[in-house]
């Protein structure tokens, strides 16, 4: 975990042994011998952690924390301290440092709280990101869509979000699992706490225990120091399970002992963990039937499904589309520093009617290509790939087969009518292509095997050619 320690100490060699110490680790170190010089240290270089002696001419350890938090509150400060001034570090702790240690150091120590404090830090700043990133790219309080399923989608969130509940968010992908996640966090009196996302989909089974409980030095194979898990760094917070149905068996088990006891042990440890963590666990399989094929353990599923909150796919709130659309150039216009007006009555008929099997997701990647690679003021058809425009051309064309098909007054064989057009487009494509049945089966969009199949059933077996290949089946 890169970053940089800044060292203070009026002890050259000290400054010098902690440098060398933390340089192995691969930070960058700054240094100073007391603690005005520190104080310059903080403003100019910035540093991620602080590691200061407790006694120092001018300024002592005390003052000097006192004045990082004041003008650098995010600081994290580690205080070293001879062992009879104990109580004087103690005083450090309610003061903001981060924790203390005594002389003679123990390095080993001293490094894994170094790492931890990085750690934490690191993680807040993260935090605060995506929340600013949050904050701009989707306002929490006015999400996009006014249909009713995301409308209901939009009230379950406000209900749940100010409770503890363990909620389960199901979907297809690219629908929007982790902005609702996000959203009842945000909303939540756990907002000013780390949310923490953990991929499940992403890890092997062995990584991904490591990744949720952490691990002790020595744990494994490249376990070379302790290493504090997801569910201790989202303490107080939340922790949003992506893709949690490719959890294996064995590791459900143990997600599931910390839903009911709030605790768990690190991988190769037998300390007990506590922890405060409201769990969002995000799916776009369909769990019900894990559960018959006993791929999921049911005491999980109901631990996890209090409350569900399923998202629809894109194709069944087609009526959000233009305001989708709009919010997403306005956005783009933004980051890209584009000034494209709209989109063409055209270009939105045609997004109308695709079915967005990416769906929010696809849609907003769309736009985004369409702005970047196109250099006019609106959208149109002709910003658009091939996947979306080939559609409406074959709607169209199989629109215009239909104008002319009104139904009777006194109704209508369907089964018969369905038959006779069947049988009408099967002879022109023969006629088309000369009797060649493997070339009239591409024009109808159906394989070799059952073109052969309707021709005799329609009596159309005797159109055949030379380039037919049926005697070969």
């Amino acid at each position: 975990m890169p970053g940089t320690i800044l060292v203070v100490d009026d002890e050259a060699k000290m400054r010098r042994v902690l440098q060398m110490l933390f340089e192995e680790d691969g930070y960058a170190v700054a240094q100073a011998e007391n603690g005005e010089e520190a104080l310059q240290q903080v403003t100019s270089v910035r540093p991620d952690l602080a590691i200061c002696d407790m006694r120092m001419p001018r300024i002592d350890g005390i003052e000097f924390l006192r004045r990082v938090k004041d003008s650098s509150p995010e600081l994290p400060v580690i205080i070293m301290t001879a062992y009879a001034e104990v109580k004087t570090a103690v005083e450090a702790i309610k003061l903001g440092a981060e924790n203390y240690v005594t002389k003679p150091l123990d390095m080993e120590e001293l490094r894994i709280l170094a790492a931890r404090a990085i750690e934490k830090r690191s993680l807040i700043k993260e935090n605060l990101q995506l929340r600013a990133e949050l904050d701009s790219r989707f306002d929490i309080n006015e999400f996009v869509g006014e249909s009713e399923n995301i409308q209901r989608v939009f009230r379950l969130i406000e209900q749940v979000a100010p409770t503890n509940t363990t909620v389960l968010v199901t979907g297809e992908s690219g629908t929007g699992k982790e902005l609702v996640a996000r959203a009842i966090h945000f909303k939540s009196p756990r907002r000013a706490k780390p949310f923490v996302v953990v991929n499940c989909a992403a890890l092997s089974e062995h990584l991904l225990e490591s990744e949720l409980f952490g691990h002790v030095k020595g744990a494994f194979t490249g376990a070379h120091s302790d290493r504090r898990g997801r569910f201790e760094l989202a303490d107080g917070g939340t922790l949003f399970l992506d893709e949690l149905a490719l959890m294996s068996i064995p590791l459900q088990g143990k997600l599931l002992r910390v839903l009911q006891e709030k605790e768990f042990e690190p991988v190769g440890s037998t300390r007990t963990t506590k922890v405060d963590v409201r769990i969002i666990g995000a799916t776009n399989k369909h769990l019900e039937r894990m559960l018959e094929e006993r791929a999921f353990r049911e005491d999980l599923y109901y631990r996890l499904n209090v409350v569900e909150i399923h998202l629809p796919p894109l194709r069944e709130r087609k009526e959000d589309i233009p305001l989708l659309i709009k919010h997403c150039i306005a956005q783009l216009n933004r980051e890209l520093s584009k000034s494209v007006s709209g989109i063409s009555d055209d270009a939105l008929a045609l997004l109308m009617e695709y079915d967005w099997p990416g769906n929010v997701r696809e849609l907003e990647n769309l736009v985004e290509r369409a702005m970047v690679l196109g250099k006019c003021d609106s959208l149109g058809i002709d910003n658009f790939p091939s996947q979306v425009t080939r559609l409406r051309e074959q709607v169209g064309s199989q629109r215009g087969l239909l104008d002319g098909l009104v139904l009777p007054e006194d109704g209508i064989s369907l089964v018969e009518m369905v038959e006779e057009i069947e049988k009408k487009l099967i002879k022109e494509a023969l006629e088309k292509t000369g009797g060649n049945k493997t070339r009239a089966a591409e024009l109808l969009k159906v394989t070799r095997k059952m073109m052969r199949y309707k021709a005799e059933k329609y009596g159309l077996a005797s159109y055949k050619d030379e380039t037919d290949n049926d005697h070969n089946d």
